[in-house]
């Protein structure tokens, strides 16, 4: 029989994907995965046997939509702890990841051709979420102290005379993904007062704020605001492992009971109960023990850019997170070069990856979390030798 056709019933917005395994080069530096020898395999797994024996039989059940209440209550507490937010436990939905969470606010206020604000350079999945639901995205213009406000009203005053109309601005403001920089308190204020002041909510990003090995903490968007109009989503995947695919939203009642219905159901109860048992007890203890890895492996990757790149290119030094922001001369194409780099044993992503123009071809995100700093040290080396050999450094 003649193998059933389904093309003319796809939904014209589903788009194609051919993703397979994850692709991962000799020295990998492109996607963010955490440090191995981190993870708290040991503690989940004790976590697990006691919240098991505690509340197993509960498993029999499906979840709540908004979670495991005892876990919300402490991402509530965290909150009112790290991040001056006063929140309770009815404020708070768990999500599959921080990413679940942003798609669920992209859904439930986009139109097709509603306007969408990001950073100069926006983490690449939130960007294809946002023109995957029909936005138009448009960037901010950036400095290393954040978003520049006067960029922003600029921004924000073109849009409304082309009779656009913004739903929001995403941003990442601390650890930004990719640029790495953290934005200041006084930038904080500033953006969050002319979003208030056009009616713009914000969508704070706050999924690598845990990720602080240097550096004083700047209190969160959210905290500064009294009207209701930050929407705030955080991660549990930076501090405990993306696989266990658990993060958060914090909204105003109005906005959960819309962002709700775009989601399946609750999330994984196996999986709260292990994180919330394992958190209550050794949070911070572990927080600090992987950022201190983590200072140790930045580390690596700025002194292995010094040796080797030197003055042929510059780069970010950030007080936390994941990421280095390398920039090369105007007309060094890292775009085109990047599959060459990695059939030569190392992987990066390129910057035109990141931003809704298209710019930033000269540019490359370089992520040091997962590897060794042995290796992060030996990856930049050869990096700077497939360069060499290709020519890059000249053009």
């Amino acid at each position: 029989m003649t193998e059933f056709n389904y093309e003319s019933l796809f939904a014209p917005r589903a788009p194609i994907s051919r993703r397979g395994e994850n692709r991962n080069a000799k020295y990998d530096f492109a996607v963010a995965y955490p440090d191995p020898d981190t993870l708290p395999l040991a503690g989940l797994a004790d976590a697990v046997r006691v919240a098991l024996e505690r509340e197993g039989r509960d498993l029999a059940y499906y979840p709540v939509t908004a979670g495991y209440p005892p876990l919300r209550e402490l991402v509530a507490d965290k909150l009112r702890r790290d991040r001056a937010m006063d929140v309770s436990v009815d404020d708070i939905i768990l999500t599959s990841g921080s990413g679940e969470a942003i798609n669920m606010l992209i859904q439930s206020f986009t139109e097709p051709g509603d306007v969408l604000l990001t950073e100069e350079y926006v983490y690449l999945g939130t960007m294809r979420q946002m023109r995957l639901w029909g936005a138009e995205v448009v960037s901010v213009k950036c400095d290393d102290q954040g978003i520049i406000p006067d960029a922003l009203a600029a921004t924000l005053q073109a849009q409304a005379a082309a009779g656009k109309r913004v739903k929001f601005l995403y941003t990442i403001p601390t650890f930004q993904n990719p640029l790495g920089w953290t934005m200041t308190l006084e930038r904080r204020q500033q953006v969050l007062e002319i979003c208030q002041s056009s009616g713009v909510p914000v969508l704070e990003d706050d999924c690598y704020v845990d990720l602080r090995f240097e550096g004083d903490d700047v209190t969160s968007i959210s905290s500064l605001d009294d009207t209701g109009q930050v929407l705030y989503v955080g991660s549990m995947s930076k501090i405990i492992a993306p696989g266990m695919r658990m993060g958060y939203l914090v909204a105003p009642e109005s906005v959960r009971e819309r962002a709700s219905s775009f989601k399946s159901g609750g999330v994984n109860q196996f999986a709260a109960l292990a994180i919330e048992e394992y958190l209550r007890n050794q949070m911070y203890e572990h927080i600090d023990d992987e950022n201190q890895a983590l200072r140790v492996k930045r580390d690596a990757m700025l002194a292995a850019l010094g040796e080797h790149f030197g003055n042929r290119a510059t780069w970010s030094r950030p007080e936390g997170g994941l990421y280095v922001w390398l920039t090369m001369p105007e007309g060094t194409d890292l775009a085109g070069f990047q599959e060459q780099s990695f059939q030569e044993g190392v992987g990066y992503y390129n910057g035109a990856m990141f931003s809704p123009e298209g710019n930033g071809a000269n540019m490359a995100r370089l992520c040091f979390g997962h590897p060794t700093a042995e290796t992060v040290s030996a990856g930049i080396a050869e990096l700077a030798s497939i360069f060499e050999r290709n020519g890059i450094f000249a053009r």
